[in-house]
């Protein structure tokens, strides 16, 4: 490898994207890139590695700011091991929140599908269960199904979820609602 490289040569060496340097540059994750004469960035080996170590610690999870600290370490001669085990022990610890959380959800769901009979019929115990509905609607008159593609998307807007975190808060919010139901015997 010739260094110094352009912003596309040090993506492919790091194994990022050129949109991800420039996002971690205006993150001060690297330092700005060095400029040509004609204006382009130029990248050495040492923001090479950088973005390589970004690359590893995202694939474990690090956030932005654990991979601010986890550099910073990194970068001191001086520090002491411990300071980087505690904070691999804190993500330890959230990764298996995360995962406990995910298993509860995957539970609930997977009970629910249990009651969807999955035909032909409108009635859906999921739909209702996500609209927080403790019984099933009373039937409609039939409508036009929409196709399939459209679907989803109509049910998340009827549901109400709107992104990412939307959903997730209801959904542990639908859970703690179904793990309530069931404690007092309810299927």
């Amino acid at each position: 490898m010739a260094y110094p490289m352009n912003i596309g040569e040090a993506a492919q060496a790091a194994g990022v994207t050129a949109k991800m340097i420039r996002h971690y540059e205006s993150l001060g994750l690297i330092a700005q890139a060095s400029r040509s004469d004609g204006g382009y960035r130029q990248y050495g080996p040492r923001d090479v590695s950088v973005l390589r170590f970004i690359r590893q610690a995202r694939s474990m999870g690090f956030s932005i700011k654990q991979i601010e600290q986890l550099l910073g370490l990194w970068a001191d001669t001086q520090r002491e091991s411990r300071e980087v085990m505690a904070l691999a022990r804190e993500h330890i610890a959230e990764l298996d929140r995360k995962m406990a959380e995910m298993a509860e959800m995957k539970a609930a769901l997977q009970q629910l599908s249990q009651h969807c009979h999955g035909d032909d019929r409108p009635d859906c115990p999921i739909l209702g269960q996500l609209a927080g509905e403790s019984a099933a609607p009373a039937a409609r008159p039939p409508a036009a199904p929409a196709p399939k593609s459209a679907r989803p998307a109509r049910a998340a807007r009827a549901a109400g979820l709107r992104d990412e975190s939307t959903a997730h808060g209801g959904l542990m919010a639908w859970m703690q609602g179904l793990h309530r139901t069931t404690a007092a015997g309810h299927p």
